[in-house]
């Protein structure tokens, strides 16, 4: 069954629009009609910026680590479009392999600034204009916070986090702003393919499928759905 949607005249800012799932989420609202900003701390020329035509967006610079990029970012999109209806929060990353007794302090504030705290900062700034328009706020958690495990609890707690604050989000926003997140497990990116090459690819869900969810839970189809942790692991 094909399904589609249209944002047409409705905006969207995708941070860490530069990644796998990022610009997969892009392309998605792109098809849809919006108009997407995407941010990212790495720009376009960059080889590690895997949106293939980054010209189609409106590309801010950004480090979502800190408050100035972050608002100073936020700012310029409502100017330049006179207002702010989505807000995916891609930026993200993983680290582990270590205890917790041998884990250094720079790795759990890493993780919790690129996880954590880029969320919670681009929601604090943008959650005033979304609720101008009655917006969405989806952002990524992962299926690995549902538990501790062994070797990445930082980063599992870090995604935790994203999930307790849109559960927050929703709350406070009851009736203006939904809020979601979805919980990926292991994402087909060719950086996954790299650190897991004897694993089964086939198992493993395309960024394209989780970029799907994302705009649905943006879309009218979802009107009734907020504060969910939706699951986008298939086999995985």
């Amino acid at each position: 069954m094909s399904v589609s949607f249209d944002f047409d005249g409705e905006v969207a800012l995708v941070t860490g629009v530069g990644g796998a799932l990022g610009s997969s989420v892009a392309d998605a609202f792109l098809e849809a009609g919006a108009t997407v900003c995407g941010a990212d701390v790495v720009e376009p020329d960059s080889d590690d910026f895997q949106l293939d035509d980054p010209d189609r967006i409106h590309f801010h610079q950004g480090d979502f680590t800190d408050e100035g990029d972050v608002a100073e970012t936020v700012a310029a999109v409502v100017e330049e479009h006179g207002r702010l209806d989505y807000l995916l929060n891609i930026a993200g990353t993983w680290r582990g392999g270590d205890p917790i007794h041998e884990t250094d302090a720079d790795t759990f504030d890493f993780l919790f600034g690129v996880n954590l705290k880029t969320m919670f900062l681009a929601s604090k700034h943008a959650l005033p204009h979304i609720r101008d328009t009655e917006g969405a706020v989806v952002s990524v958690s992962a299926r690995s916070s549902l538990e501790g495990g062994e070797g990445d609890g930082i980063y599992r707690a870090t995604k935790a986090g994203v999930r307790i604050l849109t559960e927050t989000i929703a709350e406070e926003n009851l009736g203006t702003v939904r809020a979601n997140s979805v919980m990926p497990s292991v994402i087909d990116t060719p950086m996954n393919r790299d650190m897991m090459p004897d694993a089964d690819f086939d198992a493993w869900v395309d960024p394209e499928e989780i970029a799907a969810v994302m705009l649905f839970l943006c879309s009218d189809a979802a009107g009734v759905t907020s504060g969910a942790a939706v699951p986008v692991y298939g086999e995985a």
